[in-house]
């Protein structure tokens, strides 16, 4: 049986949890009230931090989930997104509006990634 890990875990959820070499990230979110895009830079270094921990990188992303507050974002945020996915390995992606944890936060990044 293929052994399941949680890393940086509380009693509401875990940052990671990875299951075989599939790693799996909680929703990241970047500083509330920041503008889209020092968001989505925010989102995506954390992205790159727990990927590192867990043994992978962005060359590894299977599938990205994006929320935002507002799809008027949209572009804003994928100039941030365009310029961080690296070339030839852009993963499985959907991005669509919801009402975040507070109206502070516009983006939430999820990923699920395999392990390099």
């Amino acid at each position: 049986m293929t052994e399941i890990t949680r890393h940086n875990t509380n009693a509401r959820m875990s940052q990671i949890v990875t299951h075989g070499d599939t790693i799996y990230l909680a929703g990241q979110i970047g500083t509330p009230g920041a503008s889209v895009t020092q968001q989505t830079q925010d989102c995506l270094a954390k992205v790159d931090a727990l990927l590192a921990e867990a043994g992978s990188d962005n060359t590894r992303i299977l599938q990205a989930t994006i929320w935002l507050a507002d799809m008027a974002d949209f572009a804003e945020m994928n100039a941030v997104w365009d310029a961080w996915v690296p070339e030839g390995n852009a993963p499985t992606r959907a991005c669509g509006e919801a009402k975040l944890a507070t109206p502070d936060y516009t983006v939430e990044v999820i990923v699920v990634a395999a392990r390099a």
